[in-house]
């Protein structure tokens, strides 16, 4: 059975639009997305079984932690046992988008989301309509990819893959994304930052300007 598709604005996304994906998000439902690159899996961060139903669309291994998107930095305090100075630095620097940030995870999150690492990441969206969602949504949403694990992600909903376009409950289709490698992950729980995964953002450009 094929999903309901919403064509939205990329830049000034239909209220009613979002008004809905939220409510599904809510209720425990699963939605695409766009973000800055690439559509993404949208489910309440906080719905254990949300989450494992993102798992299974994705055929992703459940020992593979899945990032969330808040809409404020003010947010991390509902996610993060601590927020170190390194991360509060690359947030005013490169937020919204760009960075994706690993922080030691408070032990209330539901295990499968951390893949019981420990750890979480987020990243505060800088697609227009990602953000909106998050904010309709009132709490921190999955930001993984729109793919089967371990092939690329689709930056047109017409790319999505065929074992992936039925599962969701809503697609949001913003056209064309950018594309491209994604937000850089660096992972700050520990003495010393670490990139996990270098995307949009060198790892130059980072340490550069955390040692300033």
């Amino acid at each position: 059975m094929s999903p309901l598709i919403r064509r939205i604005h990329p830049e000034n996304p239909q209220p009613e639009f979002i008004l809905q994906a939220a409510e599904i998000v809510k209720s425990g439902g699963v939605v695409v997305f766009p973000t800055r690159c690439l559509y993404g899996l949208g489910a309440d961060a906080f719905h254990r079984q949300a989450v494992n139903r993102v798992f299974a669309i994705k055929q992703r291994s459940e020992q593979n932690p899945i990032l969330v998107l808040i809409d404020h930095p003010g947010k991390l305090v509902q996610l993060a046992k601590r927020i170190p100075d390194a991360a509060i630095r690359l947030m005013e620097r490169f937020w919204p988008g760009r960075i994706t940030i690993v922080l030691e995870a408070r032990d209330t999150l539901p295990d499968n989301l951390t893949a019981h690492t420990g750890k979480i990441g987020v990243r505060m969206p800088g697609h227009a309509v990602a953000l909106a969602l998050v904010k309709a949504v009132q709490g921190p949403i999955t930001g993984t990819s729109a793919n089967l694990s371990g092939r690329p992600g689709c930056h047109r909903i017409d790319d999505l893959d065929a074992q992936i376009v039925g599962q969701p409950d809503l697609i949001l289709d913003a056209g064309r994304l950018k594309g491209g490698i994604g937000s850089t992950v660096v992972d700050v729980s520990e003495s010393k930052p670490r990139i996990l995964r270098e995307g949009e953002v060198s790892s130059k450009e980072i340490f550069a300007f955390l040692s300033k």
